[in-house]
């Protein structure tokens, strides 16, 4: 799965240190990080023109394409480590089992308990 963004290299720092995966490969615009056991990876790729979605979505605007669902065991302990990390709280919040947040790049994603 690649993401878009302004900066490749920023935001896979701030998912390095949200997921604690390694970076596995990086270039002047793009950064692969994959997790310890290997299983799954993000990549991260610098564009130019980046347009962050809008959440919620709103009609004429950019919508988003995917989102990042994030087990963790405590909620409030994991959105104040996401916020703490870079990460900002989406205003609307549809379920209180949920969290919505913004990464640095405006992309949602949601923190979930298992």
């Amino acid at each position: 799965m690649v993401l878009d963004c302004p900066d490749a290299h920023a935001l896979a720092e701030f998912y390095q240190q949200l997921l604690g995966w390694e970076v596995k490969s990086s270039e002047p615009d793009w950064v692969l990080l994959r997790c310890p056991e290997g299983a799954m990876a993000l990549a991260f790729q610098s564009e130019p023109g980046y347009r962050a979605p809008i959440w919620p979505e709103h009609p004429g605007e950019q919508q988003k394409m995917l989102h990042l669902d994030i087990r963790v065991d405590d909620l409030v302990e994991a959105e104040a480590y996401a916020v703490a990390a870079g990460a900002s709280r989406a205003e609307l919040q549809p379920q209180d089992d949920v969290r919505v947040l913004l990464d640095p790049a405006g992309h949602p994603f949601c923190l979930f308990l298992h």
